[in-house]
Protein backbone atom coordinates (compact mmCIF):
# COMPACT_ATOMS: atom_id res chain seq x y z
CA UNK A 1 0.00 0.00 0.00
CA UNK A 2 2.86 2.39 0.83
CA UNK A 3 4.35 1.75 -2.56
CA UNK A 4 1.07 2.61 -4.29
CA UNK A 5 0.81 5.87 -2.34
CA UNK A 6 4.37 6.77 -3.37
CA UNK A 7 3.77 5.98 -7.05
CA UNK A 8 0.29 7.50 -7.31
CA UNK A 9 1.45 11.16 -7.71
CA UNK A 10 3.81 10.14 -10.52
CA UNK A 11 1.01 8.26 -12.30
CA UNK A 12 -1.32 11.24 -11.99
CA UNK A 13 1.32 13.48 -13.57
CA UNK A 14 1.66 11.10 -16.51
CA UNK A 15 -2.10 10.93 -17.07
CA UNK A 16 -2.74 14.68 -16.73
CA UNK A 17 -2.69 16.46 -20.10
CA UNK A 18 -0.01 19.10 -20.49
CA UNK A 19 -1.10 22.73 -20.68
CA UNK A 20 -1.26 24.15 -24.23
CA UNK A 21 1.87 26.27 -23.82
CA UNK A 22 3.93 23.22 -22.86
CA UNK A 23 3.03 21.16 -25.92
CA UNK A 24 5.59 20.85 -28.67
CA UNK A 25 5.03 22.94 -31.75
CA UNK A 26 4.26 21.31 -35.06
CA UNK A 27 6.75 21.40 -37.90
CA UNK A 28 6.51 24.45 -40.17
CA UNK A 29 4.54 24.01 -43.42
CA UNK A 30 7.75 24.04 -45.45
CA UNK A 31 9.64 21.43 -43.40
CA UNK A 32 9.37 18.97 -46.30
CA UNK A 33 11.63 21.33 -48.30
CA UNK A 34 14.48 21.60 -45.77
CA UNK A 35 17.81 20.84 -47.39
CA UNK A 36 19.73 21.42 -50.61
CA UNK A 37 18.25 21.32 -54.12
CA UNK A 38 19.93 21.44 -57.52
CA UNK A 39 18.72 22.23 -61.03
CA UNK A 40 16.31 25.00 -61.83
CA UNK A 41 18.76 27.22 -63.72
CA UNK A 42 19.64 24.29 -65.99
CA UNK A 43 18.21 20.77 -66.14
CA UNK A 44 19.30 18.74 -63.12
CA UNK A 45 21.87 16.02 -63.91
CA UNK A 46 20.38 12.54 -63.94
CA UNK A 47 23.27 10.96 -62.03
CA UNK A 48 24.60 13.09 -59.22
CA UNK A 49 26.44 12.04 -56.07
CA UNK A 50 25.73 13.68 -52.74
CA UNK A 51 29.21 15.17 -52.69
CA UNK A 52 28.80 16.74 -56.15
CA UNK A 53 25.35 18.09 -55.37
CA UNK A 54 26.20 19.50 -51.94
CA UNK A 55 29.32 21.19 -53.34
CA UNK A 56 27.16 23.76 -55.17
CA UNK A 57 23.41 23.43 -54.62
CA UNK A 58 21.14 25.86 -56.45
CA UNK A 59 18.64 26.48 -53.62
CA UNK A 60 18.83 25.76 -49.89
CA UNK A 61 15.72 25.80 -47.69
CA UNK A 62 15.94 26.25 -43.91
CA UNK A 63 13.36 27.18 -41.28
CA UNK A 64 14.04 30.94 -41.57
CA UNK A 65 15.95 31.40 -44.84
CA UNK A 66 15.80 30.45 -48.49
CA UNK A 67 19.18 30.81 -50.20
CA UNK A 68 19.70 30.73 -53.95
CA UNK A 69 22.57 31.04 -56.39
CA UNK A 70 22.80 33.41 -59.29
CA UNK A 71 24.94 33.10 -62.39
CA UNK A 72 26.78 36.37 -61.75
CA UNK A 73 27.40 36.27 -58.00
CA UNK A 74 29.75 34.16 -55.89
CA UNK A 75 27.58 34.40 -52.77
CA UNK A 76 24.12 32.99 -52.16
CA UNK A 77 21.23 35.44 -52.14
CA UNK A 78 19.52 35.00 -48.77
CA UNK A 79 15.82 35.70 -48.39
CA UNK A 80 14.29 35.81 -44.90
CA UNK A 81 11.02 33.88 -44.66
CA UNK A 82 8.25 36.13 -43.38
CA UNK A 83 5.58 33.47 -43.77
CA UNK A 84 5.08 30.05 -45.34
CA UNK A 85 1.66 28.64 -46.17
CA UNK A 86 0.95 25.06 -47.20
CA UNK A 87 -1.12 24.62 -50.35
CA UNK A 88 -2.60 21.53 -51.97
CA UNK A 89 0.38 21.30 -54.35
CA UNK A 90 3.26 22.69 -52.27
CA UNK A 91 4.10 25.83 -50.28
CA UNK A 92 3.74 29.58 -50.80
CA UNK A 93 6.44 31.81 -49.30
CA UNK A 94 6.36 35.49 -48.46
CA UNK A 95 9.76 37.08 -47.83
CA UNK A 96 10.71 40.24 -45.98
CA UNK A 97 11.72 43.22 -48.17
CA UNK A 98 14.05 42.73 -51.11
CA UNK A 99 17.70 42.26 -50.11
CA UNK A 100 20.29 44.91 -50.81
CA UNK A 101 23.16 43.90 -53.09
CA UNK A 102 26.33 42.79 -51.33
CA UNK A 103 29.06 45.23 -52.37
CA UNK A 104 32.10 43.57 -53.84
CA UNK A 105 30.67 40.07 -54.21
CA UNK A 106 29.34 40.33 -57.74
CA UNK A 107 31.29 39.02 -60.67
CA UNK A 108 32.61 41.97 -62.72
CA UNK A 109 30.13 44.27 -60.98
CA UNK A 110 27.23 42.94 -63.07
CA UNK A 111 24.74 43.01 -60.19
CA UNK A 112 23.63 46.62 -60.09
CA UNK A 113 20.60 47.58 -58.01
CA UNK A 114 18.53 45.26 -55.84
CA UNK A 115 19.00 41.56 -56.33
CA UNK A 116 16.05 39.69 -57.85
CA UNK A 117 13.90 37.30 -55.91
CA UNK A 118 13.42 34.19 -58.00
CA UNK A 119 12.32 35.82 -61.24
CA UNK A 120 8.67 35.56 -60.23
CA UNK A 121 6.00 38.24 -60.63
CA UNK A 122 6.88 39.60 -57.17
CA UNK A 123 10.44 39.38 -55.78
CA UNK A 124 8.98 38.87 -52.29
CA UNK A 125 6.75 35.89 -53.16
CA UNK A 126 7.65 32.35 -54.15
CA UNK A 127 5.31 29.46 -54.97
CA UNK A 128 6.93 26.03 -54.67
CA UNK A 129 5.12 23.18 -56.40
CA UNK A 130 5.82 19.58 -55.44
CA UNK A 131 6.23 17.49 -58.59
CA UNK A 132 7.34 14.28 -56.91
CA UNK A 133 8.92 13.03 -53.69
CA UNK A 134 12.27 14.65 -54.55
CA UNK A 135 11.35 17.11 -57.30
CA UNK A 136 9.95 20.65 -57.11
CA UNK A 137 9.41 23.60 -59.43
CA UNK A 138 8.88 27.34 -59.13
CA UNK A 139 5.98 27.94 -61.57
CA UNK A 140 5.99 31.34 -63.22
CA UNK A 141 9.55 32.17 -62.14
CA UNK A 142 11.74 33.03 -65.13
CA UNK A 143 15.01 32.49 -63.24
CA UNK A 144 14.12 28.82 -62.64
CA UNK A 145 12.63 27.40 -65.85
CA UNK A 146 13.60 23.79 -64.98
CA UNK A 147 12.58 21.56 -62.05
CA UNK A 148 14.87 21.18 -59.05
CA UNK A 149 15.79 17.85 -57.45
CA UNK A 150 16.78 17.20 -53.85
CA UNK A 151 20.44 16.51 -53.24
CA UNK A 152 20.87 12.86 -52.23
CA UNK A 153 21.99 12.00 -48.69
CA UNK A 154 25.56 11.07 -48.00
Amino acid sequence: MRRLVAVLPALLLLLTPAPPHAQTTAAPPHAWLFGAWTGGLFPAPSLLTAQECLAQPTVIFTRDLVMRTTLTDVAYVQRVVESARATSSGTDFRFTGSPAPDAGSSLLGLNQGPLPGFGCASPDDLRVERRGPNEISFPGCADFPYPLVRCPGR
